[in-house]
Order: structure tokens, then C-alpha cells, then sequence
């Protein structure tokens, strides 16, 4: 991915310039801080040549790196991409329509690039250091973002942005992107408005974030839903009666952790009619399984596998996590709990598409009865029943 270069020397004295001329014992605005940036140019451009084009970019990137993400706020304004890698201060990818490319530009330091990630965590009130490495945090678009620091970074602060589009995805959407026929998106939509409850399986960037969010968009909007998150993404705006929860990670201040099956365990408690649960990923696979079947028609989920398949015995693997049931015990929980897996997944182009959508028919013996409602690579076509 290219990136225009801008003179760096120039830029170090402008930016060394305006952060000595910030006024640190009152809280400054972006504005007052964009009219300081553009004064100082003023004044060095008429100690030196600086065309108009160089004064714009220097202008944003000045104040980037002062009140924003330094040059990675340019890539995150930039609507094609999807995925901003940072290997250590000197090595980035982008990922932008489905294609991973080098970017030029870099950090000037280690330190630089950790004093960006302390800005990420604080915006989020998260905390990431040598003692506690790992971190999931947002930005206040909502994009996601994955922190691991050194000493398990060999390669240095290692960030991942997750960045998700502006405009809001509907369904009619992925019909237009070809993620789904617009059989299949009738048939999901009366799942949903119809209170089955859905498990949206997937591999890594293969859409099941995006295709919770679309599926929660058609909750009717009378009943009051919880949304329970590791780190906020959903974007659920037509519910009135909407509680939305958040983990956190214990920190050195003596705040205990608050993890995902906490959450689960509480909502409970907080008369939901419908749960939607962004990712499960370990033992509170069995609490989600719970609330499943015990009265929350309609409740959803995401998980990571291969296929529908998988994804069940993926599950069964996450409930023996946290538990000593017998296995028999499990898949019952599985069976009754969901009506319907919607396995996603994205081919090399970059596409992303629903490949297929199981229906889990309860016990058959000691094993679970499924039905295959929709699979892309089938050699005869299986008709979809709405």
C-alpha cells in the first residue's frame, strides 16, 4: 500500500514547535490545537519554502500524531481498508479489498509505537504493560483492536486493528456483496423474528461479527435484549430496551477481572427476553448453553471452526472446559439450545459468504441429529424451507 512521504525533519521541528506552545494547565481543544498547527506553518513558511500541498499534509499529520494515532489515523480513515497489522515500529500490513500489503511508513521508535497503544488502552479504559502483556481494546469508531507487548512479542508491540466500515451493513447488503442469497436471508430473518436461536460459526475475518450485528438488526424492538462482549462491536440502535456488557482484565490497581461467563451468569438475573453473546471461546460455552435453554428464545452467538460440524464439536469441547459432564449430558445442552448454525467462510479473493446453515434436531441416540438446510459446495441443491 503507498503512502505519500512527507519531510520528516520538518515535520519533527513542527510538531516539537506546537507541542511547546500547548497551554498543559487547561484542557485544550482539537480545534485550538489545529489553529496553533496551522500558525506555526504560517511562521515557518515564511522562513522557508513549503508548498500549499505540503502544508496540508503536514497539518494533518502534526495534529495525528499529537491528539490522534500518528499516521496510522490515515490508514483508519481510509474506507477500503479492512485490517491494519503492526509487526513491531517498523513492519505494517494493511489489508484493503480482501489484498495484504506492505506499508512504507513506520514508527520512528519502540517507544513511539507504545505511546500510541497507551493511548488506545486509556481511550477504553483497558490496561496493557510487561506484567499483564495482552490486551483487547476499540477505538471510538469501533474498530477492534488486539495488544500483546513484549516479553511475548518477540518482534516488539505487536498491534492488530480490526476496522469496521462507517455505513452500516444490512442484510440487503450482503445480498449485493453475494455474503447471501436472498433465500437464505429470508429464511435467517424469520429464524430470528420467529425466536430460534442462532450460532454464527466461522473462521478468522470470515464475517461473524458482521453477521451478528446484521442478524440482531431484525430482534423485534419490544423485548428488552442483553448484549454481552469481550470488547463492544455490536451495533444494535433500534432496541429501546437495551443493556450492553463489557469484560474487563483484573489490573495492578486490585480491580478483579470480569470475564465473559460472569456476565452470562448475571444477565440472568436481569430479565432478558432475548441474549446475544458477540464470541464464546471457552467454559462459558456452558452458561451460554444454559441461558439457551432456559426460556431465552432468540439468543445468539458466534464461535471459531472449520465448519457447522465442528463448531458442535467445538462446543462440546469448550463445555468439558469448565465442567465434568458427561458428554451425552453435553450434546443434549447443544441440541436443545440451538436451532441453527450459520457457518461463514472467506475464499481467497477476500469474499465472504454463508457456505452453509445445519439444523440441530435433538438426540439421536447418543449423538445429534442435524440437518443440512443450505450448503454452497453441495452437487444438488437442497431446497431451502421458509
Amino acid at each position: 500500500m503507498e503512502c505519500k512521504r512527507i519531510n520528516e525533519d520538518l515535520f519533527r521541528r513542527l510538531k516539537e514547535e506546537v507541542r511547546s506552545r500547548i497551554d498543559l494547565s487547561r484542557e485544550v481543544t482539537d480545534e485550538e490545537v489545529k489553529e496553533l498547527i496551522c500558525r506555526v506553518i504560517l511562521e515557518y513558511a515564511g522562513e522557508e519554502y513549503i508548498s500549499l500541498e505540503e502544508r496540508k499534509r503536514m497539518s494533518v499529520a502534526v495534529f495525528n500524531s499529537l491528539r490522534k494515532l500518528d499516521f496510522i489515523q490515515e490508514i483508519l480513515e481510509d474506507e477500503d481498508v479492512s485490517e491494519i497489522m503492526i509487526n513491531g515500529p517498523e513492519v505494517i500490513f494493511v489489508e484493503k479489498k480482501g489484498k495484504i500489503t506492505a506499508y512504507e511508513n513506520t514508527f520512528e521508535s519502540t517507544e513511539k509505537l507504545e505511546d500510541m497503544i497507551q493511548q488506545i488502552v486509556a481511550g477504553c479504559n483497558r490496561t496493557v504493560n510487561e506484567m499483564s502483556p495482552i490486551a483487547d481494546a476499540r477505538l471510538s469508531d469501533g474498530s477492534r483492536v488486539n495488544i500483546i507487548l513484549s516479553p511475548p512479542a518477540l518482534n516488539g508491540p505487536v498491534v492488530t486493528i480490526r476496522r469496521f466500515p462507517k455505513s452500516h451493513i444490512t442484510m440487503d447488503t450482503l445480498i449485493e456483496n453475494g455474503t447471501v442469497t436472498k433465500e437464505i436471508a429470508e429464511f435467517l430473518i424469520q429464524a430470528v423474528e420467529n425466536g430460534k436461536n442462532i450460532f454464527v460459526s466461522g473462521g478468522t475475518s470470515s464475517g461473524k461479527t458482521t453477521m451478528l450485528n446484521v442478524l440482531s438488526g431484525f430482534i423485534p424492538k419490544s423485548l428488552r435484549v442483553i448484549c454481552i462482549e469481550d470488547s463492544a462491536e455490536l451495533q444494535i440502535t433500534h432496541i429501546p430496551n437495551l443493556v450492553r456488557l463489557e469484560t474487563r482484565n483484573a489490573n495492578q490497581e486490585g480491580c478483579s477481572e470480569i470475564s465473559i461467563r460472569d456476565l452470562i451468569r448475571n444477565a440472568l438475573r436481569m430479565r432478558p427476553d432475548r441474549l446475544v453473546v458477540g464470541e464464546v471461546r471457552g467454559a462459558e460455552a456452558l452458561d451460554m448453553l444454559q441461558s439457551f435453554n432456559t426460556g431465552h428464545d432468540g439468543s445468539m452467538s458466534t464461535g471459531h471452526a472449520n465448519s457447522a460440524k465442528d463448531m458442535l464439536l467445538r462446543l462440546e469441547a469448550m463445555v468439558l472446559m469448565g465442567s465434568d459432564l458427561p458428554i451425552s449430558a453435553v450434546r443434549r445442552q447443544i441440541s436443545t439450545g440451538i436451532d441453527y448454525v450459520v457457518h461463514l467462510d472467506r475464499n481467497r479473493e477476500g469474499k465472504r459468504r454463508v457456505v452453509e446453515i445445519i439444523e440441530l434436531l435433538g438426540m439421536e441416540g447418543e449423538e445429534i441429529k442435524i440437518r443440512t438446510i443450505f450448503d454452497l459446495h453441495a452437487k444438488e441443491k437442497i431446497q431451502i424451507e421458509i
